[in-house]
């Protein structure tokens, strides 16, 4: 798994397993606070931290006391764990740092050489990874903005903290400066300034908007993740568009923030660090 995406070991992986009930297995405790946003969001895209039995090996959790754990919301991957008397250590399916696949002709394209079976479910409909959270002295923590609003966590136990800052040291997985970015320089602002220079320096690029449409840029060289400014439709559709355009024509890719609210959030942590790679 490491050598196939060329993952360093210090960023740990996210165990998953078909329901609840089996998370004991693995874990040597379950905090009530943690329960309960289990028993509310699973199957969903939620990833827990909780303390580790032995059983777990250091390798997954990057040596650190913790385990991610997750029950996803896939028939196709819930079938395949039911099967299996273990949980499955299951990253994305991308080369490390890389934008992540959202398809089965994603994982294809960019490991196909390299791995012998992909299990085809479609696209994904959430589109963006599961939100983590954890217990920090005694706080609810979310280490990863995802696919789960903060707000639905709020509604179900109260305030919580945030630490999802950049680390080369992480204490959950997808907390590195630079992550989810295409190969070609990806440019972050606003898109009118960014157009405008980049026009003028002759240069050939790509737009990624929130929802709107520019007349002086072609068609095939920009897309809205949203026309209606729907934050799920963006979601849903982020990665693939990032694709789309990094293996496109143009040379870079112009992009900006959409409303930092509700799931615009994770959008947002997204974009920030695919433009981290500079």
């Amino acid at each position: 798994m490491f050598e196939t995406k060329n993952r360093p070991a210090f960023d740990p992986l996210i165990l998953h397993t078909s329901s609840l009930d089996r998370v004991s297995e693995f874990v040597s405790d379950f905090p009530v606070q943690l329960k309960v946003l289990g028993e509310r969001f699973w199957p969903g895209p939620l990833t827990l931290l909780l303390p580790k039995k032995s059983i777990v090996p250091d390798l997954v959790t990057s040596g650190l006391d913790r385990v991610a754990v997750r029950v996803p919301n896939h028939r196709l991957t819930l079938d395949l764990l039911e099967q299996l008397d273990f949980p499955l250590a299951a990253p994305s399916a991308n080369p490390f740092g890389y934008i992540s696949p959202t398809s089965a002709a994603h994982v294809e394209a960019q490991l196909g050489q390299k791995i012998t079976y992909i299990l085809d479910g479609g696209d994904c409909q959430v589109g963006l990874e599961s939100t983590i959270v954890g217990l920090e002295n005694g706080q609810v923590t979310i280490y990863r903005l995802g696919g789960l609003d903060i707000s639905e966590i709020e509604k179900a136990i109260g305030s919580v903290a945030i630490k999802d800052h950049s680390s080369s040291n992480p204490s959950a997985p997808g907390q590195l400066d630079s992550h989810y970015a295409p190969r070609k320089p990806f440019l972050l602002g606003d898109l009118d300034s960014l157009i405008a220079q980049q026009r003028a320096m002759g240069t050939e690029f790509a737009v990624l908007s929130f929802s709107s449409f520019f007349q002086e840029v072609d068609g095939e060289n920009q897309i809205a993740l949203s026309p209606t400014g729907n934050f799920h439709e963006a979601a849903q559709r982020l990665f693939s568009a990032m694709r789309r355009l990094d293996e496109g024509p143009a040379s870079l890719i112009l992009a900006e923030l959409v409303p930092d609210e509700g799931l615009g959030r994770a959008i947002n942590d997204r974009l920030r660090r695919a433009a981290a790679k500079g």
